[in-house]
């Protein structure tokens, strides 16, 4: 659920931060957060950790547990993981998490805006309190989530890397009918981007187009036996894919 800015989190002085994992996240943090006017310091796996009022772990999950055994006890400890719970940091008595909901390439590639980006808070009370605080100051939208990280996650791979996939498939597909292999993706761009703004504006169901809501079951065989001949790896996909749109279409009958 969305979490409204407050007076008190404007005003938190947020202090010096400790930013521990130079990956493509935590590079391009460390540049939004200096750019907000935020003291921070980018610390490499490894290397000694500075106490801090505040230190976000940056790094894979799988090193979370292993990092935060080295964050000096005091302040408050957040880590970067969509699927992880906060309890992985534990002894430490104040600790959260802060999930942009977003993919970064890295600030030598590119910086995605952080304006209004939708970010996943969860914590001790201090440590959400930060979050927020970190969230607002860096101008993204954080929300709450009181289910199953693993299930957020998985919704963020569904729409984040596995729309990449889907992007691949389709462009494979558009190269296998003639077009050039380095204008496919961009072809496709258009077409795929106003879909997902049309899911938004209108919801998924009502956005639905194509041939299976127009019951075209002629033109679904007729793709699957293209598929079959000239990319059969991606013949599954399809076929699991026009189920889910068969479901989803099947909503907006109801």
């Amino acid at each position: 659920m969305p979490v409204e800015r407050s007076a008190d989190l404007q005003g938190l002085d947020l202090g010096g931060i400790v930013l521990v994992g130079p990956g493509r996240l935590g590079r391009s943090m460390a540049r939004a957060l200096a750019d907000a006017g935020v003291q921070v310091r980018l610390v490499g796996r490894g290397a000694p950790i500075p106490p801090s009022p505040l230190t976000w772990l940056t790094v894979p999950e799988s090193a979370l547990a292993q990092v935060a055994a080295q964050v000096p006890p005091g302040g408050v400890l957040l880590h970067s993981s969509g699927s992880a719970g906060i309890e992985i940091l534990r002894p430490h008595p104040c600790v959260g998490s802060l999930h942009p909901l977003m993919t970064f390439p890295g600030p030598e590639q590119a910086m995605p805006s952080l304006l209004d980006l939708p970010a996943a808070v969860q914590g001790d009370p201090q440590a959400r309190q930060a979050a927020l605080a970190l969230a607002h100051r860096l101008g993204m939208r954080p929300f709450e989530l009181s289910g199953d990280r693993r299930l957020y996650h998985a919704a963020a791979v569904l729409s984040g890397n596995f729309a990449t996939v889907l992007l691949a498939a389709a462009s494979e597909l558009l190269v296998a009918a003639g077009a050039d292999p380095a204008q496919a993706p961009g072809l496709l761009l258009p077409l795929a981007r106003q879909s997902l703004e049309n899911a938004v504006a209108l919801g998924p169901a009502a956005a639905l187009t194509g041939p299976v809501v127009r019951g075209q079951q002629a033109v679904i065989e007729g793709h699957r036996a293209a598929i079959a001949a000239s990319c059969p790896h991606l013949l599954d996909s399809y076929d699991s894919l026009v189920l889910l749109a068969q479901e989803l279409a099947q909503a907006k009958r109801a």
